[in-house]
Parts: C-alpha cells; structure tokens; sequence
C-alpha cells in the first residue's frame, strides 16, 4: 500500500519528500519499497516452508524444538535489518523510521511533527501484528515451544497486556494530540484526542468481550464501537479528507482536487466507511467464520483502508499547505527558479 501511494503521489505530484521532511534524494521510490515488501515475504515463504520440511523429513521429525525456532530466528532477522549499523539496506530510512518510532513511543515528551503522528496513524492499524509480538514474548520466553503448547491465555499477565497492547497506538496518538493542544492552543487538537480516547475505549471493550463473550459484554462493544467508528468516519472524511465540503464548487468533496476522476473520491468514501465497519463482523458474527481467519482478515482490511486514507490525507496536506504539522515555514517551488533570468525579464 505504501508502495502505491508514491507512485500515485509522484502521478499526481504531491509532494511527500518535503511534507515528511526526508534529506533530498534518500526518499525511497515504490520500486524500492516493493523490492523490501516482497524481500519480507520471500523470506517469510521460505521460513513457513523450511519448517513443513523439517515437520516432514523423518531425520529432522525428532528436533521438534529446534523446528519451533524458525519463526522466532525469522523475526530475530528482520529486527536485526532493522537495527543493522551499516550503510546498506537504506540505512537512512531506517534510522528516520526508527526515530519516529522513538517520539511516538514517547509522547508527548517530544514536538509532534506530521511524521511522527502520521507513523502512529499507521500504528493504531496494526493492533493485530503488535498482539502477535506479544504472543511470540509469550511463547518461546515462557518456553511453550518446547512443548508445543499454548498457553498463553490463560495466564493474567498475558491478558491484561493483551488490553494494554491493543491501546497503546491510541494512546500515543491522543498524547500527541494533547501536545498539539497545549503548543498551538488549537481546539481542534483537543477534539481528536477525544476522538482517540473513544477508540481506546471501544478497543478494550472489544477485547474485553473477545476474552470473556456474553450479552452484556457484546453489547458494550457494540455501542462504543458504533459511536468510535462514527467520530472516526467523520474525521476521516471531513477533517482528514478535507471533503464533504457544502460550498465546494465540486459538489460534497472539495475547491481543489489532484486526482482527476472525481468518481474516486465518492469510491473511497463509501469503501471507507465500510471498511470502518468491519470489525462488526467481530461482535455481531453475520458469518461463522474461524477466528484467526476472521482476525487475518479484518486486520487486512484495516491495512487497506489505512492506505487509502494515506493517499488522500497527504493530497489534503499537500493541498492545504497549512504547515501547523511540521517545522518547515516555507515551501519549495515545483520547479528550478532562476533569479537572474527573472530580473533580466
């Protein structure tokens, strides 16, 4: 998804390098970032398939323990690339992730700059894969693997981190959202902390039913997650977006659009809207599906629509040109100017 949004942004010339202040020519093109996505999942592949033949071959069947490793040694690779010192793998990118990174974790403690908040957007979209960190904590340090055993939920530790987990992007975000408020006194700020503060709420009570089920526990879920998911479809849309304008000359979106196919944002609304609606299929089960199915597939989704609505809230920014997010006062020109030329004009 990251990968397509540059190549839609440079299509239509947003212009990203400077809104998330990357060093002039260490942006990553979508090539690149294809090439790491799928260099992330060939590995992946290969570990999911080096363990089905270790499970296979009857010489290596009595390793048991040493076959659980392969996921373990595969996430221990890749936070290895991550941290690598060296000047290879696009060292600078990773070290700006890796710095933003740190501000989110320790908000509010830091200014919030567009790509700091912008990175805990995308956090707050991967509860699931932050749960999966915590199951892998849980699983080869308790020394389940050894047994094949898991365990995990039925230790109280593991379920209260399991609330504390799912909570945390929220939670980095709406302390964000306080700095902001308490730095530019911009009321808007302390709207969308609220807005967070929702989510958390409705966040935990979902978890609180996937943990515990019942009437009552279904029916807290469903309401803090109905007024969440409203607050956030508005803000998405209106504030985000910046669309659903009245006195917009191009009917409910609005004055200025770089996509030319208006039909794309009235698309994207409606499938955001239902993709922010997803996780009903969580609390009311329309459909039996079986639930790491249905977990894989609502955190996909959700990846999905965190995309799109990447896409179109960098068009806004670049657009507005407001400048309240980042510390940049000025702006580049999209093209080389020429003092001298233009005072012999």
């Amino acid at each position: 998804m990251y990968a397509a949004n540059i190549y839609f942004w440079k299509r239509y010339r947003v212009n990203y390098p400077f809104i998330f202040g990357f060093k002039e020519g260490t942006e990553l093109g979508c090539k690149d970032v294809l090439l790491l996505s799928f260099g992330v999942a060939v590995f992946a592949i290969a570990g999911a398939l080096a363990n089905l033949a270790m499970e296979m071959d009857p010489k290596t069947q009595r390793f048991q323990q040493f076959t659980e490793l392969v996921p373990q040694a595969l996430l221990g690779l890749f936070i290895a690339m991550l941290f690598c010192p060296f000047n290879i793998i696009f060292r600078s990118n990773r070290f700006f992730f890796l710095r933003c990174m740190f501000h989110c974790i320790c908000a509010p403690l830091y200014k919030v700059t567009l790509p700091d908040f912008f990175l805990a957007d995308q956090l707050t979209s991967q509860v699931q894969g932050l749960r999966s960190l915590e199951f892998y904590i849980c699983y080869y340090g308790w020394g389940h693997y050894k047994n094949r055993e898991n365990t995990c939920k039925t230790n109280n530790l593991y379920n209260t981190l399991y609330f504390i987990i799912a909570a945390i992007p929220y939670w980095s975000r709406f302390l964000q959202c306080l700095r902001r408020l308490y730095e530019e006194r911009d009321g808007m700020q302390g709207i969308n902390a609220l807005k967070y503060f929702s989510t958390i709420i409705a966040v935990t009570m979902r978890t609180a039913y996937d943990l515990k089920q019942g009437i009552g526990w279904k029916a807290i879920a469903f309401i803090s997650s109905l007024i969440a998911a409203i607050f956030g479809t508005y803000w998405d849309l209106v504030i985000d977006w910046g669309l659903l304008q009245k006195n917009s000359k191009n009917r409910w979106l609005r004055d200025k659009l770089l996509v030319p196919h208006k039909s794309v944002y009235f698309v994207a609304m409606v499938l955001n809207v239902l993709l922010r609606f997803a996780w009903l299929q969580t609390v009311l089960k329309f459909f039996y599906l079986h639930k790491p199915t249905l977990s894989v597939l609502v955190a996909s989704l959700e990846i999905f629509r965190r995309g799109m609505w990447s896409f179109f809230r960098l068009e806004n920014e670049h657009l507005n040109n407001v400048g309240k997010y980042r510390a940049f006062k000025t702006v580049p020109l999209p093209f080389n100017y020429d003092e001298e030329e233009d005072q012999n004009d």
